[in-house]
């Protein structure tokens, strides 16, 4: 979901490099510099307009978060929320999410988050799913091991391809459901902006799944 240019996100980023990063394979194993405390780091790839991981950062202040987003218009409508709630173990990231590995460390992370990614649903785009093989490699490298990779989508279509190559890499299966806001788990459900607008209009599927650390990095 594309967002209009904002004119004044260039010089509102520039302003607040307290909170945003633009050249993050510069920061790799100095991430803990970036936030107040040396905490674990959770990330979410693709985070839109920022309200998952801030909500996330509010409710878990014993964890340090970084949203990865590519838009620059999108991740400047973030950093407003994020400098008006001024909160200290937020970092936002503006770059592509592809190749995590570039700019994390190994076993670095501690969590990894897909909220609602573009489904890619011609064939012919497969390899740019976040879920597909290529993006898996990068994950196992930066995740700590049996640290968890929390996937959500209302696409169906999606959620079986992700399903097939999660349990093709040879993961394990920590939680799967065909109807998250239907279910007891979603009590301590954080939505984004995406989730809260359709999940009226059908289901939301999730999945936590775990690496099983046969590959070494």
């Amino acid at each position: 979901m594309r967002v209009r240019n904002k004119p004044w996100a260039d010089d509102f980023i520039k302003a607040h490099p307290e909170y945003i990063v633009e050249d993050p394979e510069k920061w790799i194993v100095k991430w803990s510099q970036k936030f107040s405390k040396n905490q674990p780091i959770h990330i979410e790839i693709g985070m839109g307009k920022g309200k998952f991981i801030i909500e996330m950062a509010k409710k878990f202040p014993n964890i340090n978060f970084i949203g990865v987003e590519i838009q620059k218009s999108v991740i400047a409508l973030a950093l407003k929320k994020l400098v008006s709630e001024k909160l200290d173990n937020v970092i936002l990231v503006h770059t592509d999410g592809a190749g995590v590995n570039a700019f994390f460390n190994h076993h670095e992370i501690s969590t990894i988050y897909l909220n609602f990614s573009d489904p890619w649903p011609k064939k012919r785009h497969a390899k740019r799913r976040l879920t597909s093989p290529k993006f898996l490699d990068s994950y196992a490298e930066v995740l700590k091991k049996d640290a968890p990779l929390v996937f959500k989508t209302d696409n169906r279509g999606l959620f079986e391809y992700s399903l097939v190559t999660f349990n093709n890499y040879g993961m394990h299966f920590d939680y799967v459901s065909l109807d998250l806001h239907n279910s007891p788990e979603n009590e301590d459900n954080v939505e984004t902006e995406y989730e809260n607008k359709f999940s009226k209009k059908g289901p939301i599927y999730k999945a936590i799944v775990r690496f099983n650390n046969k590959k070494e990095y």
